[in-house]
């Protein structure tokens, strides 16, 4: 379903959206730190005691660590970033890891470099999606209003932030692997390869 927008930036989502999916293995991670099958780790972590917190927070920065070691764009996000980038269009990326393994990920994207993204939002500096304060700073960040943004990401929660901040939202379904829950908002377009977002873009 699609409704009138005047889109001037695209906030990605990092891994799984940017980086081919895999890299970090949530169902493994979660069974490391005994979170509920249910339940998201950073949520789980923080319902913790404080002690209890940082070992399981020391856990999952050593996975996320050798995720990042793992990384690879995945396909479709390096031509899709360059030619954004060309036709003047804002950066942004959105991701519940930390700005560390951002960078050193965003080193293995030929011709992008840290610098293109006129926001990176990261657990470190906002509250992690789906709530919207991330996307709300993002926004801020890159000079625009939420709804001249577009949130690209392949988990639900991605969708719900976009949607809460008023922006957009592009859902990547990876090959199938992307599930949405009954009661989720849907997004104005679902895709299979990151360079649809060029097409996407190419309508406003």
């Amino acid at each position: 379903m699609e409704r009138e927008m005047n889109i001037k930036g695209v906030l990605f989502d990092f891994d799984g959206t940017l980086t081919h999916p895999g890299a970090l293995d949530f169902p493994a991670i979660k069974r490391e730190l005994d979170c509920p099958v249910g339940e998201t780790i950073l949520e789980y972590i923080e319902t913790q005691p404080p002690g209890r917190q940082l070992e399981l927070m020391k856990i999952l920065e050593k996975k996320e660590e050798i995720a990042a070691d793992d990384s690879v764009p995945n396909k479709g996000s390096e031509r899709c970033l360059s030619v954004l980038k060309k036709k003047g269009i804002a950066l942004g990326i959105i991701t519940r890891n930390r700005l560390v393994s951002v960078k050193k990920v965003i080193q293995k994207f030929e011709g992008i470099k840290i610098e293109d993204f006129a926001a990176v939002i990261t657990r470190d500096f906002s509250m992690p999606k789906p709530h919207p304060d991330g996307v709300f700073e993002a926004a801020r960040q890159m000079g625009l209003m939420p709804a001249e943004l577009l949130v690209v990401g392949d988990f639900r929660f991605d969708i719900i932030a976009g949607k809460r901040a008023g922006a957009a939202t592009v859902l990547l379904n990876n090959d199938g692997r992307t599930v949405m829950a009954p009661g989720d908002p849907e997004p104005e377009y679902t895709i299979s390869n990151l360079e649809e977002v060029v097409d996407i873009i190419e309508k406003f």
